[in-house]
């Protein structure tokens, strides 16, 4: 028995800043020829109810998930969640709050571009972003876009959107680990080497960021990941031996909100499904494929 290596643990819907609804993800899913995904929405899981809902016999195999959106006094991080009960309170808690940060932040936001640059959408458009299940930073990107504010996404993030540092609240990271293993699912740190998607953590740095999230309770890492480099994969690989933590695979896919494809985690560069993501499998209940 093995398990194949058309594995993608990591897209958006959305439900959060990706661009196919959850049922358009699960045809791709299939047309894509993946066997085992799963839907990790920025700290939601409607996403995940829906696909659980109209999945059928034959689809590929799904693993509940979800990422969140952390931070504390030494920085950033993205904790994904895995194989955890959608029903749990303590994941509903995690996505209702995170979802109220959002809220919090746009309305920041959207201040701050008509404050600062004279840039404010019509009140239809504002109301479609405040009806959203987690409106970000790519939906305004998108208007701005749209409207002429800004000639790309990266344009509009880094050259407005961005220059507000925004102070509120957060989710601490202990939070996310001990709120997803309540809900009885797997914490796993996101795209490590990346932390929030624009840093790179290495060496010491990493090691000591990873001795403090495991002392929480954090049990993988996303050591195949659509951007790294075969460096950057085997360091994670590293770790993940030296703390004895699970591995995962992700994508990352945003739709067209990001230049990724789904499938594209970096594992098909592996001689074989390495041990540590069988394990991580087996772990939440997905079957091993016989090797016919």
């Amino acid at each position: 028995m093995k398990y194949p290596k058309s594995i993608d643990l990591h897209m958006h819907t959305t439900v959060s800043d990706g661009t196919d609804r959850p049922e358009e993800i699960l045809t791709k899913v299939k047309n894509a020829g993946i066997e085992l995904f799963s839907v990790t929405d920025h700290d939601a899981v409607k996403g995940c109810r829906i696909v659980q809902n109209i999945r059928r016999e034959g689809d590929p195999l799904f693993l509940t998930g979800a990422e969140f959106s952390c931070r504390d006094e030494e920085g950033f991080y993205h904790i994904l969640a895995y194989g955890y009960d959608p029903d749990a309170v303590s994941m509903r808690e995690l996505a209702e709050f995170g979802h109220s940060l959002r809220m919090k932040k746009l309305r920041m936001r959207l201040d701050h571009l008509k404050s600062e640059f004279n840039i404010g959408f019509s009140e239809a458009e504002t109301e479609e972003l405040m009806a959203m299940d987690n409106p970000g930073k790519p939906h305004m990107a998108n208007l701005m876009v749209k409207h002429g504010y800004a000639k790309t996404i990266k344009d509009a993030m880094n050259n407005y959107l961005n220059k507000l540092h925004v102070r509120s609240e957060f989710l601490r990271p202990e939070e996310a680990i001990t709120g997803a293993l309540a809900g009885g699912g797997i914490p796993v740190l996101a795209h490590p080497s990346f932390g929030n998607g624009d840093q790179l953590i290495l060496g010491e740095d990493m090691n000591r960021r990873l001795r403090r999230l495991t002392a929480f309770g954090l049990r993988g890492v996303e050591a195949y990941y659509s951007g790294f480099t075969p460096g950057l994969r085997n360091e994670m690989l590293q770790f993940a031996e030296q703390y004895d933590l699970y591995v995962t695979a992700g994508s990352d896919y945003h739709g067209q909100n990001k230049l990724v494809q789904l499938g594209d985690t970096g594992l098909e560069t592996s001689p074989e499904v390495p041990e540590r993501l069988c394990r991580f499998l087996k772990e939440v209940g997905i079957p091993a494929w016989s090797d016919s």
